[in-house]
């Protein structure tokens, strides 16, 4: 299955490598391109064990990839996850309204 994942931080990272490595093919998608840059060689931004060789290893099946281009990522996905940041209000609770007036 195609899956892109929107968001490259602790739960799309994860995520995306765990669906890749289960053999679908996944694209990761991030606004950061320098992000997106050192994840496509390697650098994995965040300590979760053994995710390093996770990520490693479906770059090199061609199961995993990354993208700032979100039109890509969901244009050749049959599912798609968004794995974005949650906003808070001025008083710190979470705003799950949609769409944010700021």
């Amino acid at each position: 299955m195609r899956l892109c994942v929107l968001g490259t931080g602790y739960v799309g990272l994860v995520a995306g490598a765990c669906f890749s490595d289960s053999g679908n093919h996944v694209v990761c998608v991030d606004i950061d391109k320098e992000k997106v840059k050192r994840l496509e060689s390697g650098i994995i931004p965040i300590f979760e064990p053994g995710l390093e060789e996770l990520v490693s290893r479906n770059i090199k099946a061609k199961r995993l990839e990354f993208s700032s281009d979100s039109a890509y990522g969901i244009g050749q996905a049959q599912v798609v996850f968004i794995a974005v940041g949650t906003p808070s209000g001025k008083d710190g609770a979470l705003d799950l309204t949609y769409p944010s007036a700021r």
